[in-house]
């Protein structure tokens, strides 16, 4: 005897539609898959770097509508440093609790308003302000992407890592120049440029999904500590020296370069401006696509004798007398190798460490880690902004400068080779082997 149909209740049926629904429907506004995700992080490292350096080639042009002195140049970039600083101290972990979306959403927000103000901005006021505004962005933004670019794909992550940074860089600094010296409105396109950049990729963040799970101590994360896991301790002391003294160069050429530049070729042009932080920035990136198969001991070796060997002939160079052909060349020489040697010291470093952070530890690690990296970025450049003004000026600031730089590089070669068989136990032939084997499943990012 059959039994008669079962007949489906009405509660049945709304379940499952609306279960269907969250299936179906839901999704479908987040349709980024891993490979798209990742690019877009990449892509926002990208931009915000860019935008970092934009102003570079800008700060003649200001000087010239505003009045203020070379010693103003280097404090609007020193204050975005603190900036930036301060942010990865306060912010800098946030994203390990709360998730990386919402952490960049607000950022990239930010970031927006900060390109509004440097658009809209009058004078040295202002532009201190939109410093301060970009910097605090940042700051809170690097760890999150750097973290998100790992979630998704840890071997791919590890390189983006390396090379976003230093293709934004580049990027900043040239664009920036071109469109200062040939197109209109040269004191606000760039920004309004970027101010769409950031538009749209707040809009595509919205389409990724997470790749972390939220857990609790968001606001306690907050609170500025300089604190390490135990497993990454080793490797932070061998790469710490190395980062700092090749971001200390970025600084001198951010900082000072544009005004070496014009003097040695005795043009007010600022694409001159913008150049020597852009040979610097592309020799990097190049140095960390080249290098990316060689073991990582060996990357940060020849990061730092190549930074040596740049900023001694860059120092020859300047010292040789503004003007002559062959002080010209050796000094862009100079800056293209010792970009060479940056792109190999903040690989070798990135490499070092990130291979012992768990995923929930990444976005604080490498947030310290751009700690290290923004306090020689900011700290010697207003020192040497400073020494222009009230020292021996350019030439002899510049000689100073770049002395320093030798010097940390030094010790940064004295503590790699001291720290021997205990380097070479985090180090391997292959960024591959390099990073956790984490890899995203090919359906999309993974959910933690």
């Amino acid at each position: 005897m059959s039994s008669a149909p079962t007949t489906p209740q009405p509660d049945s049926i709304i379940a499952s539609v609306g279960q269907s629904a969250r299936h179906t429907a839901s999704p479908r506004w987040r349709r980024l898959g891993p490979t798209a995700s990742i690019g877009v992080l990449a892509s926002i490292v990208v931009s915000l770097l860019a935008a970092s350096s934009a102003p570079t080639p800008l700060y003649a042009v200001y000087q010239q509508h505003w009045g203020f002195s070379p010693i103003t140049v280097t404090v609007v970039f020193g204050v975005y440093a603190v900036a930036v600083l301060l942010s990865l101290l306060v912010f800098g972990k946030i994203s390990d609790h709360m998730g990386r979306r919402p952490v960049l959403l607000v950022a990239l927000i930010v970031q927006a308003l900060a390109m509004v103000v440097f658009v809209t901005a009058g004078g040295a006021d202002a532009l201190l302000t939109a410093r301060v505004v970009q910097g605090i962005s940042t700051g809170a933004a690097v760890g999150a992407l750097g973290a998100g670019m790992l979630d998704i794909d840890a071997r791919r992550g590890g390189f983006l890592n390396s090379l976003a940074p230093t293709l934004g860089t580049a990027a900043g600094a040239l664009v920036s120049g071109v469109i200062v010296q040939y197109l209109p409105a040269p004191m606000r396109l760039i920004y309004l440029v970027l101010l769409g950049v950031f538009v749209l990729q707040a809009l595509a963040v919205l389409a990724m999904p997470e790749t972390v799970t939220r857990k609790p101590g968001a606001l306690a994360s907050m609170a500025p500590e300089f604190k390490l896991p135990r497993s990454v301790r080793a490797a932070v002391a061998i790469a710490a020296p190395v980062m700092f003294a090749v971001w200390a160069l970025t600084g001198l050429y951010a900082a000072l370069g544009p005004a070496i530049s014009r003097a040695l070729v005795h043009s007010t042009s600022v694409v001159w401006g913008g150049l020597p932080l852009f040979v610097l920035a592309a020799s990097a990136g190049l140095a960390v696509v080249l290098l990316r198969e060689v073991a990582t001991r060996n990357v940060m070796l020849i990061g730092i004798g190549a930074l040596v060997l740049g900023v001694v002939i860059t120092l020859v160079s300047i010292a040789s007398g503004a003007g002559g052909t062959l002080s010209v060349i050796g000094f862009f020489v100079g800056g293209a190798i010792s970009g060479f040697g940056f792109g190999g010291g903040f690989q070798g470093g990135i490499r070092l460490v990130v291979p012992s952070v768990e995923p929930h530890e990444r976005a604080g690690v490498l947030s310290l880690l751009y700690v290290v990296c923004y306090v020689g970025l900011g700290v010697p450049a207003v020192i040497g902004g400073v020494l222009v003004v009230h020292g021996g000026g350019l030439v002899q600031t510049s000689r100073e400068y770049g002395v320093a730089v030798i010097a940390l590089a030094l010790v940064a070669l004295t503590g790699l080779l001291l720290s021997g068989r205990r380097a070479e136990a985090v180090t391997v032939v292959r960024p591959e082997a390099d990073l956790p084997r984490e890899v995203a499943p090919a359906a999309g990012c993974p959910q933690r």
